[in-house]
């Protein structure tokens, strides 16, 4: 039997979607090549081998909670309870190092951030009467996770400070006239994914006023603000949240290992029911994921459990030496910018000077597309991401986003100097 592609669901034609599938495809194709494109964990910051000791760890902490051994360890090897078993730990340190005093009743524990996205977005949106404004340019889980479900999104302007709040003021005018109010909005304050802007602190207090006044709720993704300079942190959008307006993501990617794929989110909005009943968001959010994955896997929540509470039960101290690495990185990769592309190099190359994060935008006179990217791996054996799959706006089209995370220090050294021969070569002055 064959099926016409035209009879599945749209999304499967969307090129957002595939976006990340083709730079897979390309990093195949040239493995020798320098690749500033994938956004993930530098090998150096996954953990040994001794997983098993993670685990005990965190064994002997359910037991200390009142549980047998037996218990515990059967604990491990069910399903589990859907809103997951790490929620007190977990808790605990975004109360410690955050601000944050959600309890551990509304925080669901996920199969990574991005089963949070898509089990908020769900939640929230009952129809598309409703639509979803974004930061563009956006983290393409978020917008392909609205593509899945039928979601419309508007996208509005990122500043290197943040949101632009006058446009996002005027998309809420605009939506509400048009008889489709903004429901909720999507933003990264700390080094966003691909923007790498920061939202300062009275940015992050005028937008919970605006959304307080436009009556509509934050999801905000906060996977890079442990790459904060020392002294320059700042509190979450969720620790300044007085009328529980946000629901906070996080992931344990970036400060543990992807591969245990554990996310969580904080929603403790309440929900009313039927004869004056009361819910957490979270209640809702725990539902919904046992027709999605069930529950996060226990032995990986288990191993991410047993690490926190080696490193004290703090946030903080388990990303230390990540954030440092990933800072020294930012820094390698600016000043191998600085000192290959600062002279010979055609008019109108630019790039941003982030604080933070993982990624840097490079603009170009042309466009950095496929055909372009396809020229560098192949006569310069260096890869980037082409930025026009993160636009919603048509934006992007001239602008290519390096990333430092996954590289070492002499990687990212020599990528530049290719980069630099590649961009002095094939674009014309």
């Amino acid at each position: 039997m064959f099926i016409d592609h035209l009879s599945l669901h749209g999304s499967l034609q969307d090129p957002v979607i595939g976006s990340l599938s083709f730079l897979n495809e390309v990093m195949g194709r040239y493995p020798e090549a320098i690749s500033f494109a994938p956004g993930a964990p530098h090998p150096n910051t996954l953990p040994d081998g001794d997983i098993q000791r993670y685990v005990d760890t965190f064994l002997g902490h359910l037991v200390q909670e009142g549980r047998s051994p037996d218990q515990a360890r059967r604990l491990l090897f069910e399903y589990g309870p859907s809103r997951g078993l790490v929620n007190g730990v977990v808790h605990e340190a975004l109360r410690r190092d955050h601000g944050i005093e959600a309890s551990p009743d509304a925080l669901v524990i996920t199969v990574g951030a991005q089963e949070a996205l898509l089990l908020v977005l769900r939640a929230l949106f009952r129809s598309r009467d409703q639509v979803l404004a974004v930061a563009d340019p956006c983290f393409v889980g978020v917008t392909g996770a609205a593509r899945l479900l039928d979601l419309d999104v508007v996208p509005v302007a990122e500043t290197p400070l943040g949101i632009d709040l006058d446009g996002l003021a005027e998309a809420c005018r605009a939506s509400r006239r048009a008889g489709r109010p903004i429901r909720a909005l999507y933003t990264a304050p700390d080094f966003s994914n691909p923007g790498g802007g920061r939202m300062s602190l009275g940015c992050r207090r005028r937008l919970l006023d605006l959304a307080e006044r436009e009556d509509f709720l934050v999801l905000e993704d906060n996977a890079y603000g442990f790459t904060a300079p020392a002294g320059s942190e700042l509190p979450p959008l969720k620790a300044l949240d007085t009328g529980r307006r946000v629901v906070h993501v996080g992931t344990f990617a970036k400060v543990a290992f992807p591969g245990a794929r554990v996310g969580y989110v904080v929603a403790d909005q309440r929900i009313t029911g039927p004869e004056g009943t009361v819910r957490l968001l979270a209640d809702e959010l725990a539902t919904l994921k046992t027709m999605v994955t069930v529950n996060t896997s226990p032995l990986c929540q288990a191993v991410i459990g047993g690490m926190l509470l080696e490193h004290g039960g703090s946030l903080a101290e388990l990303s230390r030496s990540k954030s440092e690495l990933y800072r020294r990185n930012l820094t390698h990769l600016m000043d191998a910018l600085d000192r290959h592309l600062g002279e010979g190099l055609p008019p109108g190359i630019h790039w941003s000077r982030p604080e933070g994060g993982f990624f840097v935008r490079l603009r170009l006179p042309v466009a950095a597309d496929t055909a372009l990217l396809e020229i560098s791996a192949l006569k310069y054996g260096v890869l980037w991401t082409p930025m026009t799959p993160f636009y919603l706006s048509g934006a992007g089209t001239h602008q290519l986003r390096l990333s430092c995370s996954y590289l070492g220090s002499e990687e990212i050294k020599e990528g530049v100097r290719r980069l630099a021969a590649f961009l002095r070569k094939e674009i014309p002055t």
